[in-house]
């Protein structure tokens, strides 16, 4: 076995990960992280796994929340980094929150402390040579600019994206048919499509002009002082466009030519907001030119405004911020190696998945795919069905790309979330004794229950371990 140290380039949480999983399989690592000789404009120490944001890694959920199920699956592939948050973890209700000095402290107390991972301190200016052999990038969505040239210069022009703006993401099963339906504007069958591409949702002239006004009423979030406003023309946030007059958006994504409504064609709707299937499971859609800045809260009022969304639960809303990321679905393999130099793997945030938990994971999945490699091992991704896999096969492939976007990015960061499991198999849910039919949320909350309950059982399996149960402690 060679004992040529495998390269991580990052000490977030998801480099942190990377480094652990690899050193405990009993191969060295060197981790370099650029901290503190060069600075990000959000970091304020040199502690590796700093957090910049929230104190949050959100529900520790893991019978019916999906980041729950990735809490419970890293903890079963002895996660560092949920070692370290649930050592310091405070109360915040169902959610895992943690004190973030003393986490931070314990990541790099631990990384520092095992015999196997060297620290270099000083920033990697380029890709990985390929004399440095098997190599992990996790620089996160503020990569330094020498670093994001490199990875631009060997990948093209569109491989890397410096601001995200972002359409909110809705569940399929959370819309209501018998207000929407499915149509292409002037029935146009593209590339692969029926003319039935698309979810419209009809406003009357009362609802639209209630609706431009909530959306210029509305609480927004501001850009940080380092991030700038990166509006243009072709990317406008919605209620910027709607500031510009009522009609603007009639004539922009709401404009409703070429569209009948299924359930009342002598109906002529003022406007239509059109919904686009987004993942290749066809469980999740996107609203078509939805971009916004405004704060979550006042965002979820406002959309559930329109017709046929009142109920709508959302796989993420919408936004715009500076986020560096990959092209992740054309430049990386199933185990998240750069197709171009399959030397170099990529992990964490830059990769397009978005949140702490979700980075981690990724930076444990590319360790042990690294270490695998090395010790002749398959390589193979965690099954869809589990929250790892799902997230895996979002990254690489889960998206779907539209005929109208080529040329354009149109892959967007996301979180785990249930939109992303395959479907369950007939039978799945299963009723408790007694109960003759679901009523109310019962059906979705054993939906949900049984998502992660298979999700749990096939991780194990996939780690080569039958139980399950500790995940959950």
């Amino acid at each position: 076995m060679s004992k040529h140290p495998i390269h991580v380039v990052g000490g977030g949480l998801a480099g942190s990960e990377a480094a652990w999983q690899i050193a405990e399989r009993g191969l060295p690592v060197v981790l370099h992280e650029m901290r503190p000789g060069r600075g990000t404009e959000a970091h304020k120490t040199d502690q590796l796994a700093e957090l910049v944001c929230s104190n949050s890694f959100r529900s520790d959920d893991s019978e019916s929340n999906a980041v729950g199920v990735l809490h419970a699956e890293m903890r079963l592939a002895n996660s560092l980094i949920m070692r370290c948050a649930d050592a310091h973890q405070v109360p915040a209700g169902s959610a895992l929150a943690v004190d973030r000095e003393g986490f931070a402290g314990a990541v790099s107390q631990a990384i520092a402390g095992h015999p196997l991972i060297t620290v270099e301190r000083g920033e990697v200016e380029g890709l990985p040579p390929q004399e440095w052999g098997p190599s992990i990038v996790a620089t996160g969505p503020l990569t330094a600019p020498a670093l994001a040239e490199s990875i631009s210069a060997a990948t093209g022009t569109d491989a890397l994206a410096f601001f995200d703006a972002i359409a909110p993401i809705v569940h399929f099963d959370s819309i209501d048919m018998d207000k929407a339906w499915f149509q292409s504007r002037y029935d146009k069958v593209g590339p692969g499509g029926t003319g039935k591409d698309y979810i419209n949702c009809p406003l009357d002239k009362d609802t639209y002009e209630r609706f431009v006004a909530a959306l210029v009423e509305g609480d927004r979030a501001e850009f940080k002082e380092w991030e700038g406003t990166p509006y243009f023309d072709g990317c406008l946030p919605i209620e910027i466009m709607a500031e510009r007059g009522p009609e603007t958006l009639r004539h922009g994504p709401m404009k409703p030519m070429g569209l009948t409504n299924a359930h009342q064609p002598d109906v002529k709707a003022y406007a239509v907001v059109q919904l686009r299937q987004d993942n290749a499971l066809g469980t999740l859609y996107n609203i078509v030119g939805f971009q916004t800045k405004l704060k979550y809260g006042a965002q979820a009022a406002v959309l559930r405004m329109i017709p046929g969304l009142e109920n709508a639960e959302f796989a993420r809303l919408g936004g715009l911020h500076r986020n560096t990321y990959l092209n992740s679905p054309t430049l990386l393999d199933s185990t998240l190696r750069l197709k171009v130099r399959p030397h170099i793997r990529f992990a964490g945030q830059i990769t397009g998945c978005e949140g702490y938990v979700e980075s981690a994971a990724v930076g444990l999945m590319t360790g042990r795919f690294a270490a695998a490699e090395r010790l002749g091992e398959a390589a193979a991704p965690p099954p869809q069905t589990t929250a790892m896999g799902a997230l895996a096969a979002h990254i690489t492939g889960g998206h779907l790309a539209h005929e109208e976007e080529s040329g354009k990015r149109s892959f967007q960061p996301m979180n785990i979330n249930f939109g992303l499991f395959p479907p369950l198999e007939p039978g799945a849910i299963q009723r408790p004794e007694g109960v003759t039919r679901f009523r109310g949320k019962d059906k979705a909350i054993a939906k949900k229950k049984a998502l992660s309950a298979r999700a749990l059982a096939d991780f194990a399996t996939w780690l080569g371990r039958p139980a399950i149960a500790e995940a959950a402690e």
